[in-house]
Protein backbone atom coordinates (compact mmCIF):
# COMPACT_ATOMS: atom_id res chain seq x y z
CA UNK A 1 0.00 0.00 0.00
CA UNK A 2 1.27 3.58 -0.88
CA UNK A 3 0.90 5.37 2.38
CA UNK A 4 3.15 8.61 1.62
CA UNK A 5 1.28 9.70 -2.34
CA UNK A 6 -2.07 9.71 -1.63
CA UNK A 7 -3.73 13.31 -0.93
CA UNK A 8 -4.52 13.51 2.35
CA UNK A 9 -8.37 12.87 3.30
CA UNK A 10 -8.65 15.33 6.50
CA UNK A 11 -8.50 19.27 6.25
CA UNK A 12 -5.66 21.28 7.01
CA UNK A 13 -5.90 22.15 10.98
CA UNK A 14 -7.31 25.24 11.71
CA UNK A 15 -7.52 27.15 14.92
CA UNK A 16 -10.97 26.00 16.95
CA UNK A 17 -13.04 28.60 17.32
CA UNK A 18 -14.00 30.02 21.02
CA UNK A 19 -17.68 29.66 21.51
CA UNK A 20 -19.44 31.26 24.03
CA UNK A 21 -22.37 29.29 24.07
CA UNK A 22 -23.46 26.15 23.42
CA UNK A 23 -21.13 23.12 22.36
CA UNK A 24 -18.00 22.56 24.95
CA UNK A 25 -14.69 22.94 23.16
CA UNK A 26 -13.40 20.04 25.62
CA UNK A 27 -14.86 16.83 26.93
CA UNK A 28 -12.70 15.22 29.50
CA UNK A 29 -13.53 11.47 29.79
CA UNK A 30 -13.04 9.41 33.17
CA UNK A 31 -13.47 5.53 32.33
CA UNK A 32 -14.21 4.37 35.69
CA UNK A 33 -15.05 0.76 36.77
CA UNK A 34 -15.94 -0.12 40.58
CA UNK A 35 -14.23 3.41 41.40
CA UNK A 36 -17.22 4.01 44.03
CA UNK A 37 -14.43 5.67 46.14
CA UNK A 38 -12.65 7.71 44.31
CA UNK A 39 -14.75 8.73 41.63
CA UNK A 40 -16.56 11.82 43.19
CA UNK A 41 -13.23 13.27 44.69
CA UNK A 42 -11.31 12.83 41.52
CA UNK A 43 -14.35 14.85 39.40
CA UNK A 44 -15.23 17.51 42.29
CA UNK A 45 -11.26 18.40 41.44
CA UNK A 46 -11.35 18.05 38.29
CA UNK A 47 -14.60 20.36 37.85
CA UNK A 48 -12.40 22.55 39.92
CA UNK A 49 -9.61 22.97 38.28
CA UNK A 50 -10.83 23.58 34.90
CA UNK A 51 -13.14 26.08 36.36
CA UNK A 52 -10.66 28.14 37.86
CA UNK A 53 -8.08 27.39 34.99
CA UNK A 54 -9.60 26.86 31.34
CA UNK A 55 -10.40 29.45 28.95
CA UNK A 56 -12.95 27.60 27.15
CA UNK A 57 -16.14 26.11 28.13
CA UNK A 58 -15.97 22.40 29.27
CA UNK A 59 -18.04 19.17 29.86
CA UNK A 60 -16.44 16.04 31.79
CA UNK A 61 -18.03 12.95 30.98
CA UNK A 62 -17.81 9.59 33.58
CA UNK A 63 -17.75 6.35 31.45
CA UNK A 64 -18.97 4.16 33.26
CA UNK A 65 -17.88 -0.03 32.77
CA UNK A 66 -20.57 -2.12 33.42
CA UNK A 67 -19.36 -1.37 37.60
CA UNK A 68 -20.89 -3.76 40.30
CA UNK A 69 -20.70 -1.22 43.01
CA UNK A 70 -22.15 1.97 43.74
CA UNK A 71 -20.29 3.87 40.95
CA UNK A 72 -23.57 4.55 39.14
CA UNK A 73 -25.09 5.62 41.99
CA UNK A 74 -21.96 8.17 42.04
CA UNK A 75 -22.46 9.02 38.81
CA UNK A 76 -26.14 10.41 39.10
CA UNK A 77 -25.34 12.32 41.75
CA UNK A 78 -22.46 14.17 40.31
CA UNK A 79 -24.49 14.83 37.05
CA UNK A 80 -27.15 15.77 38.99
CA UNK A 81 -25.42 18.34 41.15
CA UNK A 82 -22.59 19.75 38.53
CA UNK A 83 -24.45 21.28 35.03
CA UNK A 84 -21.02 20.14 33.68
CA UNK A 85 -20.87 16.43 34.54
CA UNK A 86 -22.43 13.68 32.42
CA UNK A 87 -22.76 9.96 33.26
CA UNK A 88 -22.66 7.74 30.55
CA UNK A 89 -22.53 4.06 31.37
CA UNK A 90 -21.93 1.13 29.26
CA UNK A 91 -23.05 -2.90 29.71
CA UNK A 92 -19.55 -4.50 28.99
CA UNK A 93 -16.06 -3.34 30.20
CA UNK A 94 -13.05 -2.30 27.89
CA UNK A 95 -11.32 1.13 28.41
CA UNK A 96 -10.92 1.48 24.89
CA UNK A 97 -14.47 0.58 24.09
CA UNK A 98 -15.13 3.16 26.61
CA UNK A 99 -13.36 5.78 24.94
CA UNK A 100 -14.55 4.55 21.30
CA UNK A 101 -18.37 4.96 22.69
CA UNK A 102 -18.37 8.55 24.01
CA UNK A 103 -15.92 9.73 21.86
CA UNK A 104 -18.08 9.01 18.90
CA UNK A 105 -20.70 10.44 20.44
CA UNK A 106 -19.66 13.51 21.67
CA UNK A 107 -19.98 16.85 20.06
CA UNK A 108 -16.62 18.62 21.28
CA UNK A 109 -14.04 19.61 18.66
CA UNK A 110 -11.34 18.37 21.39
CA UNK A 111 -11.59 15.11 22.94
CA UNK A 112 -9.40 13.52 25.93
CA UNK A 113 -9.15 11.19 29.09
CA UNK A 114 -7.57 10.99 32.48
CA UNK A 115 -7.98 8.16 35.06
CA UNK A 116 -9.45 8.30 37.77
CA UNK A 117 -6.51 8.31 40.12
CA UNK A 118 -5.82 11.41 38.67
CA UNK A 119 -1.76 10.28 38.79
CA UNK A 120 -1.27 13.00 36.67
CA UNK A 121 -1.13 16.51 37.96
CA UNK A 122 -3.85 18.73 36.36
CA UNK A 123 -1.43 21.73 35.71
CA UNK A 124 -0.21 19.49 32.52
CA UNK A 125 -4.35 19.82 30.96
CA UNK A 126 -4.08 23.11 29.65
CA UNK A 127 -0.56 22.73 27.67
CA UNK A 128 -2.04 18.96 26.77
CA UNK A 129 -5.03 20.60 25.15
CA UNK A 130 -3.57 23.63 23.81
CA UNK A 131 -1.70 22.27 20.61
CA UNK A 132 -5.12 20.84 19.74
CA UNK A 133 -7.19 23.89 19.81
CA UNK A 134 -4.14 26.01 18.07
CA UNK A 135 -4.69 23.73 15.34
CA UNK A 136 -0.50 23.08 15.80
CA UNK A 137 -1.11 19.06 16.72
CA UNK A 138 -3.83 16.40 15.70
CA UNK A 139 -3.34 13.98 19.14
CA UNK A 140 -1.51 14.94 22.60
CA UNK A 141 -0.24 12.76 25.50
CA UNK A 142 1.54 13.10 28.80
CA UNK A 143 4.85 11.25 28.72
CA UNK A 144 6.27 10.17 32.33
CA UNK A 145 9.19 9.12 30.40
CA UNK A 146 10.39 12.46 29.08
CA UNK A 147 13.56 14.01 31.02
CA UNK A 148 11.57 16.74 32.62
CA UNK A 149 9.10 14.74 33.86
CA UNK A 150 9.00 13.84 37.73
CA UNK A 151 7.72 10.44 38.43
CA UNK A 152 7.11 8.60 42.01
CA UNK A 153 6.68 5.17 41.29
CA UNK A 154 7.83 1.13 42.43
CA UNK A 155 10.46 -0.50 40.47
CA UNK A 156 8.44 -3.44 39.25
CA UNK A 157 6.18 -0.79 37.18
CA UNK A 158 9.21 1.32 36.03
CA UNK A 159 10.76 -1.63 34.48
CA UNK A 160 7.74 -2.97 32.72
CA UNK A 161 7.00 0.85 31.52
CA UNK A 162 10.27 1.35 29.82
CA UNK A 163 10.23 -2.30 28.40
CA UNK A 164 6.96 -2.26 26.74
CA UNK A 165 8.30 1.27 25.01
CA UNK A 166 11.52 -0.79 23.95
CA UNK A 167 9.22 -3.37 22.56
CA UNK A 168 7.21 -0.65 20.77
CA UNK A 169 10.29 0.99 19.15
CA UNK A 170 12.03 -1.70 18.02
CA UNK A 171 9.02 -3.89 16.45
CA UNK A 172 6.60 -1.17 15.18
CA UNK A 173 8.97 1.50 14.87
CA UNK A 174 7.20 4.29 17.32
CA UNK A 175 8.65 7.13 17.96
CA UNK A 176 6.84 8.13 21.20
CA UNK A 177 8.07 8.00 24.37
CA UNK A 178 4.85 6.81 26.53
CA UNK A 179 2.20 4.91 25.11
CA UNK A 180 0.16 4.06 28.33
CA UNK A 181 -0.01 6.82 30.16
CA UNK A 182 -3.91 7.88 31.06
CA UNK A 183 -3.67 11.18 30.10
CA UNK A 184 -4.57 11.85 26.59
CA UNK A 185 -6.08 14.03 23.72
CA UNK A 186 -7.49 14.01 20.25
CA UNK A 187 -9.13 16.43 18.09
CA UNK A 188 -12.89 15.05 16.94
CA UNK A 189 -11.61 15.19 13.61
CA UNK A 190 -9.64 12.99 13.61
CA UNK A 191 -10.96 10.59 15.99
CA UNK A 192 -14.00 10.06 13.44
CA UNK A 193 -12.00 9.04 10.98
CA UNK A 194 -9.11 7.18 13.12
CA UNK A 195 -11.25 5.14 15.47
CA UNK A 196 -12.66 3.08 12.66
CA UNK A 197 -9.36 2.01 12.42
CA UNK A 198 -8.61 1.00 15.86
CA UNK A 199 -9.89 -2.73 16.42
CA UNK A 200 -8.91 -2.77 20.40
CA UNK A 201 -11.71 -2.34 23.13
CA UNK A 202 -8.54 -2.60 26.26
CA UNK A 203 -5.66 -1.33 27.54
CA UNK A 204 -3.72 -1.63 23.95
CA UNK A 205 -6.44 1.00 22.77
CA UNK A 206 -4.20 3.55 23.56
CA UNK A 207 -1.00 2.15 21.43
CA UNK A 208 -2.77 1.46 18.59
CA UNK A 209 -4.28 4.35 18.10
CA UNK A 210 -1.01 6.58 19.06
CA UNK A 211 0.93 4.23 16.08
CA UNK A 212 -1.50 4.15 13.67
CA UNK A 213 -2.27 8.09 14.16
CA UNK A 214 2.14 8.04 13.77
CA UNK A 215 2.75 5.49 10.66
CA UNK A 216 -0.30 8.49 9.25
CA UNK A 217 1.71 11.08 9.51
CA UNK A 218 -0.17 12.61 11.91
CA UNK A 219 0.95 15.01 14.52
CA UNK A 220 1.73 13.83 18.33
CA UNK A 221 2.67 16.26 21.05
CA UNK A 222 4.02 14.98 24.10
CA UNK A 223 3.61 16.62 27.41
CA UNK A 224 5.94 16.16 30.40
CA UNK A 225 3.92 15.34 33.21
CA UNK A 226 4.41 14.69 37.30
CA UNK A 227 2.80 11.78 38.08
CA UNK A 228 2.55 9.91 41.25
CA UNK A 229 1.69 6.58 41.21
CA UNK A 230 -1.40 4.63 42.35
CA UNK A 231 -0.49 1.89 45.09
CA UNK A 232 -4.34 0.76 44.94
CA UNK A 233 -4.68 -0.06 41.29
CA UNK A 234 -6.73 -2.46 40.13
CA UNK A 235 -5.10 -3.22 36.35
CA UNK A 236 -3.85 -6.94 36.34
CA UNK A 237 -0.30 -6.37 34.81
CA UNK A 238 0.66 -9.91 33.14
CA UNK A 239 -2.86 -10.13 31.89
CA UNK A 240 -2.55 -6.85 30.02
CA UNK A 241 1.10 -7.30 29.34
CA UNK A 242 -0.11 -10.51 27.55
CA UNK A 243 -3.01 -8.91 25.59
CA UNK A 244 -0.56 -5.82 24.81
CA UNK A 245 2.03 -8.13 23.40
CA UNK A 246 -0.63 -9.90 21.16
CA UNK A 247 -1.87 -6.28 20.02
CA UNK A 248 1.79 -5.65 18.97
CA UNK A 249 1.57 -8.83 16.96
CA UNK A 250 -1.46 -7.88 15.31
CA UNK A 251 -0.77 -4.06 14.28
CA UNK A 252 2.81 -5.12 13.13
CA UNK A 253 1.35 -7.50 11.11
CA UNK A 254 -1.20 -5.31 9.45
CA UNK A 255 1.13 -2.53 9.08
CA UNK A 256 3.52 -5.14 7.18
CA UNK A 257 0.71 -6.29 4.58
CA UNK A 258 -0.39 -3.32 4.59
CA UNK A 259 -3.86 -3.68 5.19
CA UNK A 260 -4.42 -0.66 7.70
CA UNK A 261 -5.66 2.42 4.81
CA UNK A 262 -3.38 4.39 6.40
CA UNK A 263 -4.00 7.40 3.16
CA UNK A 264 -7.30 7.98 4.98
CA UNK A 265 -6.26 9.92 7.72
CA UNK A 266 -2.56 11.93 6.29
CA UNK A 267 -2.93 15.77 6.07
CA UNK A 268 -2.41 18.24 3.31
CA UNK A 269 1.39 19.33 2.40
CA UNK A 270 0.60 22.17 4.95
CA UNK A 271 -1.48 23.95 7.23
CA UNK A 272 -1.59 27.58 5.90
CA UNK A 273 -4.38 27.86 3.48
CA UNK A 274 -1.92 28.88 0.62
CA UNK A 275 -0.23 25.32 0.77
CA UNK A 276 -3.15 24.01 -0.25
CA UNK A 277 -2.70 25.50 -3.83
CA UNK A 278 0.35 24.18 -4.35
CA UNK A 279 0.58 22.11 -7.27
CA UNK A 280 2.95 18.20 -7.80
CA UNK A 281 4.74 18.80 -3.95
CA UNK A 282 6.59 15.93 -4.52
CA UNK A 283 5.23 13.59 -1.35
CA UNK A 284 7.98 11.01 1.11
CA UNK A 285 10.74 12.07 -1.47
CA UNK A 286 13.28 12.07 1.46
CA UNK A 287 11.75 8.83 2.43
CA UNK A 288 12.12 7.50 -1.08
CA UNK A 289 15.49 8.79 -1.49
CA UNK A 290 16.77 7.15 2.15
CA UNK A 291 15.26 3.77 0.71
CA UNK A 292 16.55 3.22 -2.84
CA UNK A 293 19.91 4.55 -1.20
CA UNK A 294 20.33 1.57 1.05
CA UNK A 295 18.44 -0.84 -1.84
CA UNK A 296 20.72 0.54 -3.96
CA UNK A 297 24.28 0.11 -2.12
CA UNK A 298 23.63 -3.33 -1.19
CA UNK A 299 22.14 -4.52 -5.20
CA UNK A 300 25.80 -2.75 -5.76
CA UNK A 301 27.14 -5.46 -3.82
CA UNK A 302 25.41 -8.21 -5.26
CA UNK A 303 26.52 -7.15 -8.84
CA UNK A 304 30.09 -6.84 -8.14
CA UNK A 305 30.16 -10.64 -6.46
CA UNK A 306 27.92 -11.77 -9.33
CA UNK A 307 29.94 -9.62 -11.55
CA UNK A 308 33.54 -11.57 -10.51
CA UNK A 309 31.51 -14.66 -10.11
CA UNK A 310 30.79 -14.89 -13.86
CA UNK A 311 33.84 -13.57 -14.87
CA UNK A 312 35.59 -16.67 -14.00
CA UNK A 313 33.66 -18.31 -17.07
CA UNK A 314 33.46 -15.47 -19.87
CA UNK A 315 34.19 -12.35 -20.80
CA UNK A 316 33.51 -9.19 -19.04
CA UNK A 317 30.48 -8.19 -21.80
CA UNK A 318 28.95 -11.21 -20.94
CA UNK A 319 30.02 -11.63 -17.41
CA UNK A 320 28.50 -8.22 -16.61
CA UNK A 321 25.08 -8.56 -18.75
CA UNK A 322 24.53 -11.45 -16.53
CA UNK A 323 25.12 -9.86 -13.43
CA UNK A 324 23.54 -6.80 -14.25
CA UNK A 325 20.29 -8.77 -15.17
CA UNK A 326 20.24 -10.66 -12.05
CA UNK A 327 20.70 -7.80 -9.88
CA UNK A 328 18.12 -5.52 -11.83
CA UNK A 329 15.39 -7.80 -11.40
CA UNK A 330 16.30 -7.95 -7.37
CA UNK A 331 16.89 -3.82 -7.61
CA UNK A 332 13.23 -3.57 -9.17
CA UNK A 333 11.44 -5.91 -6.40
CA UNK A 334 13.16 -4.30 -3.53
CA UNK A 335 12.44 -0.75 -4.10
CA UNK A 336 8.70 -1.51 -5.24
CA UNK A 337 7.94 -3.22 -1.74
CA UNK A 338 10.56 -0.99 0.47
CA UNK A 339 11.26 2.46 -1.59
CA UNK A 340 8.19 2.96 -2.75
CA UNK A 341 5.82 0.82 -0.72
CA UNK A 342 3.51 -1.17 -3.32
CA UNK A 343 2.59 -4.19 -1.84
CA UNK A 344 0.74 -7.41 -3.38
CA UNK A 345 1.18 -8.77 -6.77
CA UNK A 346 -1.08 -6.25 -8.69
CA UNK A 347 1.02 -4.90 -11.02
CA UNK A 348 3.89 -6.98 -9.97
CA UNK A 349 4.48 -8.45 -13.56
CA UNK A 350 4.67 -4.79 -15.55
CA UNK A 351 7.30 -2.98 -12.93
CA UNK A 352 9.17 -5.60 -13.64
CA UNK A 353 9.14 -5.33 -17.39
CA UNK A 354 9.28 -1.27 -17.32
CA UNK A 355 12.65 -2.37 -14.60
CA UNK A 356 14.22 -4.43 -17.16
CA UNK A 357 13.72 -1.57 -19.82
CA UNK A 358 15.70 0.90 -17.37
CA UNK A 359 18.02 -2.31 -16.80
CA UNK A 360 18.44 -1.58 -20.46
CA UNK A 361 19.87 1.73 -19.99
CA UNK A 362 22.06 0.41 -17.11
CA UNK A 363 23.26 -1.88 -19.12
CA UNK A 364 24.24 0.98 -22.17
CA UNK A 365 26.03 2.97 -19.89
CA UNK A 366 28.17 0.12 -18.29
CA UNK A 367 28.58 -1.63 -21.14
CA UNK A 368 29.69 1.62 -23.28
CA UNK A 369 32.00 2.49 -20.07
CA UNK A 370 33.96 -1.21 -20.30
CA UNK A 371 33.68 -0.59 -24.28
CA UNK A 372 35.36 2.58 -23.77
CA UNK A 373 38.28 0.83 -21.19
CA UNK A 374 39.00 -1.90 -23.18
CA UNK A 375 39.51 0.59 -26.01
CA UNK A 376 41.65 2.53 -24.17
CA UNK A 377 43.86 -0.56 -22.57
CA UNK A 378 43.79 -4.20 -24.46
CA UNK A 379 44.28 -5.75 -21.03
CA UNK A 380 42.97 -3.76 -18.20
CA UNK A 381 43.24 -4.75 -14.56
CA UNK A 382 40.76 -6.31 -12.54
CA UNK A 383 40.09 -3.90 -9.87
CA UNK A 384 40.09 -1.26 -12.84
CA UNK A 385 37.11 -2.51 -14.35
CA UNK A 386 35.19 -2.92 -11.13
CA UNK A 387 36.22 1.28 -10.39
CA UNK A 388 35.04 1.79 -14.11
CA UNK A 389 31.71 -0.23 -13.08
CA UNK A 390 31.18 1.86 -9.82
CA UNK A 391 31.56 5.09 -11.32
CA UNK A 392 28.90 3.86 -14.58
CA UNK A 393 26.55 2.21 -12.29
CA UNK A 394 26.34 5.32 -10.04
CA UNK A 395 25.48 7.33 -13.25
CA UNK A 396 22.84 4.72 -13.73
CA UNK A 397 21.53 4.48 -10.42
CA UNK A 398 20.89 8.42 -10.26
CA UNK A 399 18.81 7.49 -13.82
CA UNK A 400 17.25 4.59 -12.28
CA UNK A 401 15.54 6.47 -9.00
CA UNK A 402 14.51 8.91 -11.31
CA UNK A 403 12.62 6.55 -14.04
CA UNK A 404 11.40 4.56 -11.21
CA UNK A 405 9.53 7.68 -9.51
CA UNK A 406 8.32 9.15 -12.53
CA UNK A 407 7.49 6.29 -14.31
CA UNK A 408 7.46 2.49 -12.81
CA UNK A 409 6.18 3.75 -9.38
CA UNK A 410 4.36 7.10 -10.39
CA UNK A 411 2.71 8.72 -7.78
CA UNK A 412 -0.82 8.15 -7.48
CA UNK A 413 -3.73 10.52 -8.29
CA UNK A 414 -7.15 10.79 -6.72
CA UNK A 415 -8.20 8.34 -9.59
CA UNK A 416 -6.76 5.35 -8.33
CA UNK A 417 -8.40 2.69 -5.73
CA UNK A 418 -7.73 3.28 -2.32
CA UNK A 419 -8.30 0.74 0.51
CA UNK A 420 -11.52 1.10 2.39
CA UNK A 421 -13.00 0.98 6.00
CA UNK A 422 -16.54 1.24 7.12
CA UNK A 423 -16.69 3.53 9.58
CA UNK A 424 -19.67 2.29 10.88
CA UNK A 425 -20.28 4.50 13.79
CA UNK A 426 -18.35 7.85 12.75
CA UNK A 427 -20.45 10.49 12.58
CA UNK A 428 -21.07 11.64 9.18
CA UNK A 429 -21.90 15.57 9.85
CA UNK A 430 -21.94 18.37 12.96
CA UNK A 431 -25.60 18.03 13.43
CA UNK A 432 -25.82 14.50 14.55
CA UNK A 433 -28.86 12.56 14.12
CA UNK A 434 -30.38 10.02 16.42
CA UNK A 435 -31.98 7.98 13.90
CA UNK A 436 -31.36 4.70 13.20
CA UNK A 437 -31.21 2.94 10.07
CA UNK A 438 -32.47 -0.26 9.73
CA UNK A 439 -29.81 -2.96 8.71
CA UNK A 440 -30.96 -3.81 5.18
CA UNK A 441 -31.03 0.24 4.42
CA UNK A 442 -27.18 0.61 5.54
CA UNK A 443 -24.99 2.38 2.52
CA UNK A 444 -22.70 0.26 0.67
CA UNK A 445 -20.36 3.58 0.15
CA UNK A 446 -16.43 2.71 -0.07
CA UNK A 447 -16.24 5.37 2.77
CA UNK A 448 -18.31 8.00 3.65
CA UNK A 449 -16.34 11.38 3.26
CA UNK A 450 -14.94 13.35 5.91
CA UNK A 451 -17.22 16.17 6.81
CA UNK A 452 -16.74 19.60 6.37
CA UNK A 453 -15.02 21.53 9.41
CA UNK A 454 -17.80 23.54 11.50
CA UNK A 455 -16.82 27.48 11.17
CA UNK A 456 -17.19 29.68 14.50
CA UNK A 457 -20.78 30.64 13.75
CA UNK A 458 -21.78 26.47 13.87
CA UNK A 459 -19.90 26.09 17.20
CA UNK A 460 -21.66 29.49 18.42
CA UNK A 461 -24.90 29.39 17.35
CA UNK A 462 -25.99 25.83 15.57
CA UNK A 463 -29.24 24.93 17.24
CA UNK A 464 -29.64 21.79 18.74
CA UNK A 465 -32.77 19.88 17.23
CA UNK A 466 -34.84 17.12 18.19
CA UNK A 467 -35.47 15.05 16.01
CA UNK A 468 -38.94 13.32 15.88
CA UNK A 469 -37.31 9.91 16.01
CA UNK A 470 -36.12 11.22 19.59
CA UNK A 471 -39.17 9.45 21.30
CA UNK A 472 -38.17 6.07 20.02
CA UNK A 473 -36.54 3.51 22.44
CA UNK A 474 -33.01 3.29 20.76
CA UNK A 475 -32.83 6.76 20.19
CA UNK A 476 -32.55 8.17 23.27
CA UNK A 477 -29.68 10.97 24.30
CA UNK A 478 -26.91 9.83 26.16
CA UNK A 479 -26.55 13.50 27.47
CA UNK A 480 -29.99 14.45 28.22
CA UNK A 481 -31.05 12.53 30.83
CA UNK A 482 -35.31 11.87 31.35
CA UNK A 483 -34.94 12.53 35.65
CA UNK A 484 -32.19 14.39 37.88
CA UNK A 485 -31.12 10.71 38.55
CA UNK A 486 -31.65 8.53 35.25
CA UNK A 487 -28.74 7.86 32.99
CA UNK A 488 -29.03 6.25 29.57
CA UNK A 489 -27.48 2.87 29.27
CA UNK A 490 -25.48 2.42 26.06
CA UNK A 491 -24.99 -1.30 24.70
CA UNK A 492 -21.79 -1.08 22.24
CA UNK A 493 -20.53 -4.43 23.14
CA UNK A 494 -21.70 -5.81 19.87
CA UNK A 495 -19.66 -3.50 17.58
CA UNK A 496 -16.69 -3.05 19.80
CA UNK A 497 -16.20 -6.71 19.73
CA UNK A 498 -15.62 -7.26 16.35
CA UNK A 499 -12.23 -7.65 15.25
CA UNK A 500 -12.76 -5.91 11.92
CA UNK A 501 -14.37 -2.30 11.12
CA UNK A 502 -14.86 -3.18 7.45
CA UNK A 503 -18.32 -5.65 8.43
CA UNK A 504 -19.78 -3.52 11.39
CA UNK A 505 -23.33 -5.07 11.86
CA UNK A 506 -24.29 -2.95 14.73
CA UNK A 507 -24.38 0.96 14.46
CA UNK A 508 -22.94 3.34 17.38
CA UNK A 509 -25.45 5.91 17.37
CA UNK A 510 -23.64 9.47 17.60
CA UNK A 511 -26.00 11.50 19.11
CA UNK A 512 -26.04 15.77 19.89
CA UNK A 513 -26.56 16.21 23.40
CA UNK A 514 -28.79 19.48 24.44
CA UNK A 515 -27.52 22.69 24.95
CA UNK A 516 -29.14 23.37 27.88
CA UNK A 517 -29.51 21.55 31.64
CA UNK A 518 -33.04 20.41 32.15
CA UNK A 519 -31.89 21.22 36.22
CA UNK A 520 -31.11 24.28 35.28
CA UNK A 521 -33.34 27.26 35.76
Amino acid sequence: MRTDSSPGTLPAREHLPAGDAGTPVLDVVIPVYNEEKDLQPCVLRLHEHLKRTFPYAFRITIADNASTDTTPLVSRRLEAEIPEVRAFRLEQKGRGRALRTVWSASDAPVLAYMDVDLSTDLNALLPLVAPLISGHSDLAIGSRLARSSRVVRGPKREFISRAYNLILRGSLQARFSDAQCGFKAIRRDVAQVLLPLVEDSGWFFDTEMLVIAERAGLRIHEVPVDWVDDPDSTVHIVKTATEDLKGVWRVGKALASGSLPLDRITRPFGDDPRDREIQDVPKGLARQLVGFCVVGGLSTLFYLVLYSAFRQFGGSQTANALALLVSAVANTAANRRLTFGVRGKGGAVRHQAQGLVVFGIGLALTSGSLAALNAASSDPAHSTELAVLIAANLAATVLRFLLFRAWVFPDRGDDQPRSTVVAAHAPSSPAYSTQQLPQQQLPRQPHAPLPQRPTANQYATTPHATTPHATTPHATTPYAPTSPYDTTEFRAGEAAEQRSWKDATVQLQPVRPTDTDPRKP
